[in-house]
């Protein structure tokens, strides 16, 4: 009896010790999350790396490394980016696994540390229009500042950042100045602070920083995301709303709701769907934007301008509460409406006359008489008639034919009142008469 209560006691007490301390080889085993941060920068990956720190966050992660190999970006958006990695407790590391240029060299320098591949780019950081021209002074003063306090914060040398985006800073033993801006290779950045490593790849990269026995949580983009991401790309826009523009145009000189239409407003509602999905737009600017299609339609039962004008103010006012960025999507705006005027005049001048589905939208016919369209009868029993004028000519007045009276027009010349006349044309209501000489 003593023997069972032993171990029932020993039982008891494992069971109290497991509640206690489930799992403790498990407790220790750290998690590591490793993020892509590829292509084009824009506010579209800025949603998704929000979604991955916070993942991340919420278990309690040991570190996060950012796969890096992008060509840059929207200024606006690495901004964010920068401020949401040095706003998380998480250790972050950069592993520039090709290039990470401009916005991405930015995005690099507001990590923890940076680790690079042999044969990697880190740099030319210049800040550019959607031209591909030089930003304005004010855009590109908050660039070099932006730059400058990233390798501040992280504990680089700054003038290696400023470099990046200022080619008028001289440094000949990295191959920048005299209007060249600096990019560093992976044996320059670790010479001069800028990497804290060179590494084979990311498993070379794990086994560095003693994560080779750690759970890798790979973050993916959704279908969702990357959606997103092509949607609010900066060429992208003008071209979805440039297409939503042109449909919407065409299909109010087309009878019923067809192809046009169709493809104007899938466009629009795609623009808005990126945006949502990217964080950048609530659902109320959509309402709005549907708001401002039901006004424009009442325009049609309702005239007078008033409904319509305000339709349309409300569309272009759910494109800019859709954009955080008034200066782009103003941009946006005026290249869409262009290149829809420009592509209204081409279909209806170039294709108006050789396409099916534009003639049914496009008046080629002319009225003339050759094919058949007259606004009165034409009396042609009436050519070689003669009768006689009650009014003086001038060159029109009215003459008596068969105790008719009928509107007529002479050849040019005076004809006095009750003189002899031919018909000698008739053309719809238009009778022309001549004189017959009289006979001696």
């Amino acid at each position: 009896m003593k023997i069972k209560s032993v171990v029932a006691s020993v039982i008891i007490l494992l069971s109290l010790f497991s509640l206690i301390n489930p799992f403790s080889a498990d407790a220790d085993e750290k998690i590591v999350y490793v993020v892509p941060i590829e292509e084009t920068v824009e506010k579209g990956l800025l949603a998704f790396l929000e979604r991955a720190v916070e993942e991340a966050e919420k278990a309690n992660a040991e570190a996060i490394i950012f796969d890096v190999n992008t060509p840059g970006g929207a200024v606006d958006a690495a901004g964010g980016i920068g401020k949401l990695l040095t706003g998380t407790d998480l250790k972050t590391i950069s592993f520039v696994n090709k290039q990470a240029l401009s916005a991405g060299a930015y995005i690099s320098l507001n990590t923890d540390e940076i680790y690079m591949v042999p044969g990697s780019t880190m740099g030319s950081a210049a800040i550019i229009d959607q031209q591909g021209n030089t930003a304005g002074k004010k855009a590109e003063s908050y660039w070099f500042a932006a730059m400058k306090s990233a390798a501040v914060e992280s504990g680089r040398d700054p003038i290696y950042a400023q470099a990046m985006a200022d080619e008028s800073i001289d440094l000949p033993e990295l191959g920048a100045g005299k209007g060249k801006l600096l990019t560093l290779t992976a044996e320059q950045a670790l010479e001069v602070g800028y990497s804290e490593g060179t590494v084979k790849n990311l498993d070379d990269l794990l086994k560095k920083l003693g994560y080779e026995n750690a759970e890798i949580r790979n973050v993916d983009v959704t279908f969702a995301e990357k959606l997103a991401r092509f949607l609010t790309h900066p060429v992208v826009i003008p071209i979805l709303m440039t297409i939503g523009s042109l449909g919407l145009v065409l299909e109010l000189y087309s009878p019923g709701f067809g192809l046009p239409g169709i493809a104007g407003l899938s466009a629009l509602l795609l623009f808005f769907y990126g945006h949502l999905i990217a964080g950048l737009a609530g659902f109320e600017t959509l309402i709005l934007f549907a708001l401002g299609i039901g006004l424009i339609l009442l325009e049609f039962f309702v005239p007078g301008g008033i409904a319509g004008t305000i339709g349309f103010l409300a569309i272009i006012a759910s494109f800019f509460l859709a954009s955080d960025n008034i200066v782009h999507m103003g941009i946006s705006l005026l290249i869409a409406m262009t290149a829809s005027i420009l592509l209204s005049i081409l279909m209806i001048r170039v294709f108006g006359k050789k396409m099916k589905f534009f003639r049914r939208i496009i008046l080629t016919d002319s009225t003339s008489t050759d094919k058949g369209y007259v606004s009165n009868k034409n009396r042609l029993e009436l050519i070689g008639v003669e009768g006689t004028t009650v009014t003086p000519l001038r060159p029109s007045g009215t003459i008596v034919v068969d105790d008719e009276r009928i509107d007529a027009v002479s050849e040019g010349a005076f004809i006095p009142k009750d003189r002899k006349v031919r018909i000698v044309k008739t053309e719809g209501s238009r009778i022309v008469v001549r004189e017959i000489p009289d006979r001696q």
